[in-house]
């Protein structure tokens, strides 16, 4: 499996998504233009039989209204976000500082961090610790490396081996060192800027009530079905874009480690974990794109478009190039790893790197 072959598919179909979602918000203009010209006609012919006519500045107008909801919404969603960096949004999801001294599992977890900066070329972010979640997960978190959060679940340092952890942290240093964090941010925000013309549009279609009239009632119609319908296509490209980040933090990962068992091995626990009914935390939907795994759906068809993550067993099946089974939540380390820590390998991280192969 050729690891760089696929850190380049994701990046170029990452770009892909990007300029379909900007084709999104620019159909949603002509989407809004259009209903909100069908509703003044409607309403013209009704009340004022002859020729339509349209009022001074009426596109300009509808345009720049849903600009600054969408955008405004952007900067809102995106500003709430960002308040505070990784560790204040790690903090409002539950997270702590790691705690290091007389704790083996996290001093554990501290130097594999370590190790990951100074074989990435990383600056250390800092770690932090989900103390009562028993399922495996992590995320990453923050605006860039200045500010990088990455944390991990109780479950995870109970139930990984010390290549399983170093798989886990090199994904979500993956998320960081390639802006992930970031660029899902502002994906949310957009996503948010397209739910609040939509809601716009639900305030105005009051029919049936005194306070309002038929015209009002068309026009917040309108706006509703166009923003109902942009916030669905955005929603679905935001997910589109996080399931390939994800498909690259996983090729990244196995590139710095040297070792499909590393991640390989997490993913199949993780598995485990849910064949045997283990719920983790639930997080919300705003923060679910960072998890190293997602909540579980009811697996309908439409849901699968909405996911931020690609399924189990297809993340599985490209890292090892088969299919494989769940693991068992034992924590024996190898015997070759019994004696000595294992090093995270140094690697190139540029993508001129001499391109590599697992068989």
């Amino acid at each position: 499996m050729r690891f760089f072959e696929f850190q380049r598919d994701a990046r170029g179909e990452t770009r892909r998504l990007l300029l379909a979602f900007g084709l999104t918000v620019v159909l949603l203009l002509v989407a809004v233009n259009a209903a909100l010209a069908l509703a003044w006609g409607l309403t013209w012919g009704f009340w004022m039989p002859g020729e339509l006519g349209f009022p001074r500045h009426f596109f300009a107008v509808n345009t720049g209204v849903t600009l600054l909801f969408v955008l405004g919404g952007w900067w809102v969603e995106t500003s709430r976000l960002a308040d505070g960096g990784g560790p204040r949004l790690a903090e409002q999801m539950g997270a702590r500082a790691a705690r290091p001294s007389g704790d083996f599992d996290e001093q554990r977890f501290c130097n594999i961090v370590e190790e990951m900066a100074i074989s990435s070329g990383m600056k250390r972010p800092q770690p932090m610790v989900l103390a009562r979640d028993q399922g495996i997960n992590a995320f990453a978190a923050g605006w860039d490396e200045d500010d990088a959060v990455v944390a991990v679940t109780q479950g995870a340092l109970m139930h990984l081996t010390r290549e399983e952890l170093q798989g886990l942290v090199a994904h979500e240093f993956s998320h960081i060192g390639e802006g992930d964090t970031r660029l899902n941010m502002r994906l949310v925000g957009m996503v948010f800027g397209l739910e609040m013309l939509f809601r716009m549009g639900q305030d105005l279609f009051q029919p049936d009530t005194r306070d309002r009239r038929t015209a009002a009632a068309l026009i917040g119609l309108a706006v509703m079905a166009a923003g109902w319908l942009g916030w669905l296509a955005g929603h679905a490209l935001q997910a589109a874009v996080s399931r390939q980040r994800e498909y690259l933090a996983d090729a990244r990962a196995v590139q710095w480690t040297r070792s499909r068992d590393g991640l390989g091995g997490v993913l199949r626990k993780v598995l485990n974990q849910r064949r045997e009914g283990v719920v983790a935390q639930r997080a919300g939907s705003s923060v679910q794109h960072m998890l190293l795994v997602a909540n579980q759906g009811t697996g309908s068809q439409t849901e699968h478009w909405l996911d931020s993550h690609p399924p189990l067993a297809l993340r599985i099946r490209r890292i090892y190039g088969r299919d494989m089974g769940p693991l068992p939540l034992l924590r024996e380390e190898p015997e070759s790893a019994a004696t000595t820590a294992t090093p995270v390998a140094a690697t190139t991280t540029g993508d001129n790197a001499a391109g590599w192969t697992l068989s």
